[in-house]
Formats: structure tokens, C-alpha cells, sequence
């Protein structure tokens, strides 16, 4: 009897320990998504942005405003669910202070972009992104798209989002918020 006693004691305490490690990663923000990079890094800022319009930017040139970089393709699916809320909450809120969204397609051909910005009917730019390698400076190649990078006017990675939960968006819609308006102890 004390053996299974003692046997149920030991099954009941390495269940909560597997609960208790699955909750606390869950919870860490910082938790590998695909991500190669985490928040507090510094952004990657060693390529060109070259927008649907043929236009050139790098986060070089950015530096000193707010940076969304949203990874998205036209295939999508959980992408197509987010962008109208990043252009109706993010980018049409705060692109006339000091915020720059970009969406960066993955590895899609330049018509096939034009065409998904229409199609999307959002009026930030979008940017090429061949060979997925402006993808593989912030995740693994073969991880997914729909990730938000959040970047601070000094260059550093201040949120990460994957995927499209609406309480990880509402979250990262109050770090924009408080970045633009320069309230950084809301931020965390």
C-alpha cells in the first residue's frame, strides 16, 4: 500500500512539473517560434527593402521611427486575417507619427505582390522579399510566415508576434502605442 502510495505521489509530481515548465514557456515571449533573433536584440539591419513601387528603404534609413516588419505571402491564409487589422488599427492610426509598416512577401514574384496588395486593400507597402533571405536574418527559413517585428527608433527588437491571436495583436497594439508616444515603461 505505501508502495502505491508512493508511486501516486511521484505521478502526480512530475505531471505538475511537465505542466509547471509548459506554462512558464508559454508564457516567455521570448520563446522559440522560429525566431532567430529575440527581443532586446538589435534588429538585423544589414539589407534593402526594395517596395512593389521600386522604391529602396533599409532599417538604416528608418532608423529614428517605429518599425513593423510584417512577414506575410499572398497564400497565406492567417496573414489575409490579419493585414486589415494592421492597417486599420496600426497603420492608419499611427503612420503620421513616426510609425513605418512594411509588409515583407516572401519569396513571390513581383506581380504576384502587386496583385496581393490589391487584392488586400491595404495601403501600407509592401516590400520583395526573393530567396526568403530578409526572412531568414529574423527566422529559421523553414518556419512560417505571419510574424510581426517590432522595432524601436534606436534599432532594437522590442516585440515579436507569430501567427494571429487576437490578444497577442491587442498586446503588440499597446507596445506600438507606447513606443509612438514615447512611453517606454509600458512597453514590457
Amino acid at each position: 500500500m505505501k508502495i502505491k502510495l508512493l508511486l501516486i505521489t511521484c505521478l502526480f509530481s512530475i505531471t505538475a512539473l511537465f505542466a509547471s515548465a509548459q506554462t512558464n514557456a508559454a508564457a516567455d515571449p521570448n520563446t522559440d517560434r522560429g525566431y532567430i533573433v529575440k527581443t532586446g536584440d538589435i534588429a538585423p539591419a544589414d539589407f534593402e527593402l526594395v517596395l512593389t513601387d521600386g522604391t529602396k528603404t533599409s532599417l538604416k534609413q528608418l532608423r529614428g521611427k517605429v518599425v513593423i516588419l510584417q512577414f506575410t505571402a499572398s497564400w497565406c491564409s492567417v496573414c489575409r486575417e490579419e493585414m486589415p487589422h494592421l492597417e486599420k488599427e496600426i497603420w492608419q492610426a499611427y503612420k503620421d507619427k513616426g510609425l513605418v509598416l512594411i509588409g515583407v512577401d516572401r519569396d513571390e514574384p513581383l506581380e504576384k505582390v502587386k496583385g496581393f496588395h490589391q487584392v488586400m486593400n491595404i495601403s501600407y507597402p509592401l516590400a520583395l522579399d526573393p530567396g526568403a533571405d530578409i526572412f531568414g536574418r529574423f527566422a529559421n527559413k523553414k518556419s512560417g510566415v505571419t510574424r510581426n517585428v517590432v522595432i524601436d527608433r534606436d534599432g532594437k527588437i522590442v516585440y515579436l508576434t507569430r501567427l494571429y491571436d487576437k490578444q497577442e495583436f491587442a498586446s503588440m497594439l499597446k507596445a506600438v502605442d507606447a513606443l509612438v508616444n514615447n512611453k517606454t515603461a509600458s512597453i514590457n
